[in-house]
C-alpha cells in the first residue's frame, strides 16, 4: 500500500499545545471564560446551565420553548443526517417532532419538511453506498485481465483520455462527490469508541458508522495503484516514459485546480518501488516538472509547504468570484493524522476535572472548514467514459506490480532475482 510517514514524524513539537489550561479570566456557576469564549467547565455546571427551567422558559411562555427546539433539531438533522441512521436515535426524533407538530399548524410543516428532507439524505447515501459495493465486489486484479485478453488490445488511460486537464477534472468529480458523502461525525467515530466523557456509557458505539471516510481512502490508495499499474504495463520503454510525463502533467493540473489529495496519490504511485526501480525508464524523463510537484508535497517540517498552498487555496476560496475557484481539496490522509493528533494528544477533562472545551472549539474548527470545502459543487463538464475507467478498470496488486517491474527491467540484484523467479512461479506458473 503507499506510504506516508509515520504518526511521529508528521506532528511535531510546533503543533497543537497538549497542555490547554491556562487561568481564565471570569466564571460563571462553575463555567471559566477567557475573552468571552468558554475556556473549561464541569459537565454539571454546563448542563444546568443549558437545561431550561422556570427562570428561563415560564409555564406560561411555553410556546416560546418550540421554535428553539425544532431549530435545533433542523440543525441537528441536516448537520448530522448519519446520526439518524441507528433506528433508537429516528424514533426518539420522530417521537419529539410529533410533540413539537402537536401544536400550531407552522410548526406541523415544518417538522414534516425537516423529516422528509433527513428521509432523503439518507436515502441518497444508502443509494451511494450500494453503488461503491457494486464497484468494489466487480474489481479484478489487472493480471487475470491480460492472461484472458492480449495486451495489445488492452486500453491504457492515454487512449481513454488524452488531455491530462481532463482526466484531472474528472479526478476531482470523484473526489467531490466522495468527500460530498464523509459525515462530519465519522471523524468522531473513527476514533472514538465510547463517549468521550464517560468511562462507563457507550453512547451508541456498537453501532460505529465510517463506510464512507474508509471508502474515500481506498479511493486514494486505488488511484496510486492505478497510477503505478499504467506506468509499468507498457512493454516498450519509451510508452512507459510517456505514461510518466502524462501523469506528472495531470499532477500538475490537480495542483492548480486545488485537488491536493489526487495529486498526493499520483506522487505516491510514481513513488511506489516497482515504478521507482525502473531506471532507464526515468532516465528518458524530463523531471523538472515532478520534482516541483514533489518539493509542493514535501513531508518535512510537517508538510510546511503542502499546508502554505493549501492555506493559500483556502484564502482563494474564500475570495473566489466562480465555482473553480472555491475548490479545496485536501490531503485527507494528513487531515484525518491532524485531527487523531489533537483527539489523541489533549485531554477531554483539565487535571481539575473540568471539560477541555478548547480542545473541542479546536476539533469544531477542523471539522467545520473541511465541511465548507465538501459542499463545493464540482463546475467541470463530467464524462462518463473516463469516470468509468477511472473507477472500474483493474489494476495491478503489489505482487504483479513487481512482476511486471522486473519483465520491464530485469533483476539488478540476487534478491531482485529470486523475488522475480518466485512470483513468475506463483503469478504465471512459470519457471
Amino acid at each position: 500500500m503507499p506510504q506516508t510517514p509515520p504518526f511521529s514524524a508528521m506532528f511535531d513539537g510546533s503543533g497543537y499545545n497538549r497542555n490547554l489550561y491556562q487561568a481564565a479570566d471570569d466564571s460563571c456557576g462553575g463555567l471559566y471564560y477567557h475573552d468571552n469564549n468558554l475556556l473549561s467547565g464541569s459537565l454539571e455546571a454546563l448542563i444546568q446551565h443549558l437545561v431550561p427551567n422556570v427562570d428561563y422558559y415560564p409555564d406560561n411562555q411555553i410556546r416560546k420553548i418550540a421554535p428553539k427546539i425544532l431549530q435545533l433539531l433542523t440543525e441537528w438533522t441536516e448537520t448530522f443526517p448519519y446520526d439518524f441512521r441507528d433506528e433508537r436515535m429516528m424514533r426518539n426524533l420522530k417521537d419529539l417532532a410529533h410533540r413539537i407538530a402537536s401544536g400550531e399548524e407552522t410548526y406541523r410543516k415544518n417538522v414534516q419538511q425537516m423529516i422528509q428532507c433527513l428521509i432523503r439524505k439518507l436515502a441518497a447515501l444508502s443509494q451511494y453506498e450500494e453503488v461503491l459495493a457494486k464497484i468494489s465486489s466487480t474489481s479484478t486484479d489487472r493480471l487475470t485481465v491480460l492472461k484472458t485478453k492480449p495486451q495489445s488490445i488492452q486500453r491504457d488511460i492515454i487512449t481513454v483520455c488524452s488531455d491530462p486537464y481532463t482526466l484531472a477534472q474528472q479526478l476531482t468529480h470523484i473526489e467531490l462527490e466522495r468527500l460530498n458523502y464523509i459525515g462530519p461525525e465519522e471523524f468522531v467515530q473513527a476514533f472514538v469508541q465510547k463517549d468521550p466523557l464517560d468511562n462507563d456509557k457507550s453512547c451508541y458505539s456498537e453501532r460505529k458508522k465510517t463506510r464512507n471516510l474508509e471508502a474515500y481512502v481506498e479511493w486514494f490508495n486505488r488511484l496510486s495503484y492505478l497510477v503505478a499499474t499504467e506506468i509499468c504495463m507498457p512493454v516498450k520503454k519509451k510508452h512507459r516514459a510517456r505514461m510518466i510525463e502524462y501523469f506528472i502533467d495531470v499532477a500538475r493540473e490537480c495542483f492548480n485546480i486545488g485537488n491536493f489529495n489526487s495529486l498526493m496519490a499520483i506522487i505516491s504511485g510514481m513513488n511506489m518501488s516497482p515504478v521507482s526501480r525502473l531506471k532507464k525508464t526515468w532516465a528518458k524523463v524530463k523531471t523538472a516538472k515532478f520534482d516541483v510537484l514533489e518539493h509542493q508535497m514535501d513531508p518535512s517540517s510537517n508538510f510546511y509547504n503542502y499546508r502554505t498552498a493549501l492555506r493559500g487555496a483556502a484564502q482563494r476560496s474564500l475570495t473566489a468570484h466562480s465555482s473553480r475557484e472555491k475548490i479545496v481539496i485536501p490531503f485527507f490522509s494528513l487531515l484525518i493524522k491532524d485531527i487523531y493528533f489533537l483527539n489523541e494528544g489533549c485531554a477531554n477533562r483539565l487535571p481539575n476535572g473540568h471539560v477541555n472545551f478548547e480542545k473541542f472549539w479546536e476539533l469544531a474548527k477542523q471539522v467545520s472548514e473541511f465541511m465548507t470545502w465538501k459542499q463545493v459543487e464540482c463546475p467541470f463538464e463530467r464524462d462518463r467514459k473516463i469516470l468509468q475507467y477511472l473507477l472500474t478498470v483493474p489494476v495491478f496488486s503489489e505482487d504483479a506490480l513487481y512482476l511486471a517491474s522486473y519483465e520491464s527491467e530485469g533483476p539488478e540484484n540476487h534478491i531482485e532475482k529470486d523475488r522475480w523467479k518466485s512470483l513468475r512461479s506463483s503469478l504465471l506458473g512459470r519457471v
